[in-house]
């Protein structure tokens, strides 16, 4: 007895493409319902946000203070959701072997890096449409051929944290990789040039945060988001981050 064609369709395997985005949808919604993860990526960029709208800490860098806060809480996202969030999430999926058991299925080990690249874009565009409807209301007003480059910005950001996030989650044990990543997250927020601009920042760092992936990043969003203009050095920048952290990443990577 033959099967029929309908049978052997239900019977076929899913596609990559298919295993990738089912793959990338676990992860985002893993990540969107972790209470930690969201408040890290949601709630206290809103709360800087705010704070920076309220406080003359951003007055007299030649814009409104929503006008300059922005560009910095949409790098602070990216740091957030690519790098903490995602270092954390895979350390410990590395500790409680699910890296090696899904590494060892048909999704392999470049649809499971595929997936988690796929799931910090996703919860990455969920942060700039939260951040974009509570700064609108008060008063943010980016230039429209800012954000073609902005857009971009973020997502070479992403792609130089989330090599970073996973060579610190890939090299070091979980408990290592969850102090890493919160304490480089409260220190390049706070001294990396995100958040606050490096000009404003100690004269014995501002030498370093313009080649740090942090202050490229915020550096080019503020001229995009304020001028729409596109800062080729600071893409020069985030991309050798990129290159780098990745090659680090798949050279020393340990899947158990």
């Amino acid at each position: 007895m033959t099967a029929t064609p309908n049978a052997v369709a239900r019977q076929a395997p899913a596609s990559l493409i298919r295993r990738i985005l089912l793959q990338g949808k676990y992860e985002a919604l893993a990540m969107l319902r972790n209470g930690e993860q969201l408040i890290l990526a949601v709630v206290l960029p809103l709360l800087a946000l705010v704070g920076l709208t309220v406080t003359p800490l951003l007055d007299g860098l030649g814009g409104s203070r929503i006008n300059i806060a922005v560009p910095g809480i949409l790098a602070l996202c990216a740091l957030s959701t690519a790098f903490t969030g995602q270092g954390i999430a895979t350390g410990f999926d590395r500790r409680y072997g699910v890296l090696r058991f899904l590494s060892t299925t048909p999704l392999g080990r470049p649809g499971l890096i595929a997936g988690k690249v796929l799931a910090v874009l996703t919860v990455l565009a969920l942060q700039v449409a939260v951040v974009t409807a509570v700064a609108l209301p008060l008063g943010w007003s980016p230039p429209a051929a800012g954000w073609l480059p902005g857009l971009a910005f973020l997502v070479l950001g992403a792609a130089a944290f989330t090599a970073l996030g996973l060579l610190v989650a890939g090299t070091v044990r979980p408990e290592a990789t969850l102090a890493i990543t919160n304490l480089l997250w409260i220190l390049l927020g706070a001294l990396g040039g995100i958040v606050i601009p490096a000009d404003r920042l100690p004269a014995v760092v501002q030498g370093v945060v313009h080649y740090l992936p942090s202050g490229a990043l915020g550096a080019a969003l503020r001229e995009a988001f304020l001028f729409g203009t596109v800062n080729f050095g600071a893409a020069l920048i985030l991309l050798l981050w990129t290159v780098l952290a990745g090659a680090a990443a798949i050279r020393w990577f340990k899947w158990n």
